[in-house]
């Protein structure tokens, strides 16, 4: 079978780019064929035969002359649908796997797919993986910048909202160019033409089945997770958060309650917009953005984990890393967080947002060493998908059987 990645970001950069990448080498270790179709960068990794991308579209550090035009081709790009074309001229492809797309691409790429498959009687699938909330929310988050709420205003088409809202970067221009290009998708019907929308929780699936068009064509499918070595580990008198630093994810509340909490140590393993919040508070050590085998060490040697996010988490890798290390984890009952872990045997969850319910719980933890070392145990014994199940269900959705 021959398939063809498609994300607009071919470099490693995110949660989705992980993702493309695992996936393609485990596809073409079953015997598959996989390229790769996005923008040109000079950090891509993958590619294609014909090498054809579309240009680089940095929103924040263009010039001016390409920010003018950013608004048209935010909704539709007569060079994706060019450059994707020579691409499909060149593999024709059994299977167009959709990740991040929006604004970069454009979904103007679905309307190509479709007119090549006609024009070359060449039969092609179209799955799409929801990594965020982008069909159903402009800003991609269903939470709002401004007000720093959740919000789901938008979920039934009325994408009005956004510009409303000032949804996007906060600024009612670029909030009326992404209602621009939801609500012109929206009419041309082109997410009709998707066959399966993959959901990594159940979660995101309720949220995307808000469209009766999405409703459906999706189906569950929990992303998967590198099996890690088994290993006996000294645990150490510290409490991890590891992760983006900023207000969605539950940052600030979490800072409160350390304050609060003198006697127990936390370390902060990231960086992001409120790093200097961090500064000055006596029992945070910030070691700041951690990767391999030192992040690992982290993880591994943490009483427990903390996971406060305050918006929509669709199911975050950082939760199921610290299971599979064996480190029990505190998270926000919020998204598809409670999704990953299995309450009273792998750890705790907390409502979101709540900071007296999180200083209760940190506090109970930190105070039963048996209990987290009961929770750390059962952590051992999670089987979440590894690449390979994970392959065996993909491919009955590539193959139309699911």
């Amino acid at each position: 079978m021959k398939i063809l990645m498609i994300n607009k970001v071919l470099y490693p950069n995110g949660g989705s780019e992980t993702y493309i990448f695992k996936l393609g080498k485990v596809l073409e270790q079953h015997g598959h064929e996989v390229q790769y179709f996005g923008m040109e960068h000079d950090g891509r990794c993958v590619g294609n035969r014909v090498n054809a991308y579309t240009s680089d579209m940095d929103f924040h550090n263009g010039g001016m002359l390409s920010k003018l035009t950013y608004p048209v081709k935010t909704i539709y790009s007569t060079e994706a649908r060019r450059k994707i074309r020579l691409v499909l001229d060149d593999f024709q492809p059994d299977v167009c796997h959709l990740n991040n797309f929006n604004y970069q691409l454009t979904p103007s790429i679905i309307l190509e797919i479709r007119k090549w498959e006609k024009e070359s009687n060449h039969k092609v699938r179209i799955i799409f993986t929801a990594h965020d909330y982008q069909l159903v929310c402009p800003n991609h988050m269903m939470n709002n910048p401004v007000t720093h709420e959740n919000c789901e205003k938008c979920s039934n088409g009325a994408f009005i909202n956004c510009t409303k809202g000032k949804c996007i970067h906060s600024s009612t221009a670029k909030s009326a160019i992404g209602t621009m290009e939801a609500s012109f998708w929206k009419w041309k019907g082109t997410y009709k033409q998707i066959d399966t929308i993959i959901c990594p929780t159940q979660f995101m699936k309720s949220k995307m089945d808000y469209n009766p068009v999405f409703k459906t064509k999706t189906v569950v499918l929990l992303n998967f997770i590198d099996a890690v070595e088994r290993k006996e580990t000294v645990k150490k008198d510290y409490v991890l958060y590891f992760g983006r630093f900023s207000e969605e994810k539950g940052i600030k509340t979490l800072i409160s309650v350390c304050r609060e909490l003198p006697d127990v140590q936390f370390i902060f393993a990231g960086t992001g917009p409120l790093e200097d919040d961090i500064k000055g508070v006596k029992n945070i050590r910030n070691v700041g953005f951690q990767t391999g085998e030192a992040l690992e060490r982290l993880i591994r040697e943490a009483r427990f984990s903390i996971y406060p996010s305050e918006w929509y988490e669709n199911c975050p890798f950082s939760v199921m890393e610290s299971q599979m290390y064996g480190t029990p984890v505190l998270g926000a009952d919020i998204g598809g967080i409670p999704e990953l872990i299995d309450v009273g045997r792998t750890g705790e969850l907390f409502e979101s947002g709540n900071k007296a319910e999180l200083k209760k719980n940190i506090q109970r933890l930190w105070g039963d060493r048996e209990l987290t070392d009961f929770y750390s145990c059962n952590c051992k014994e999670i089987g979440y998908n590894s690449t390979g199940s994970y392959y065996e269900k993909i491919y009955e959705i590539y193959d139309g059987k699911k």
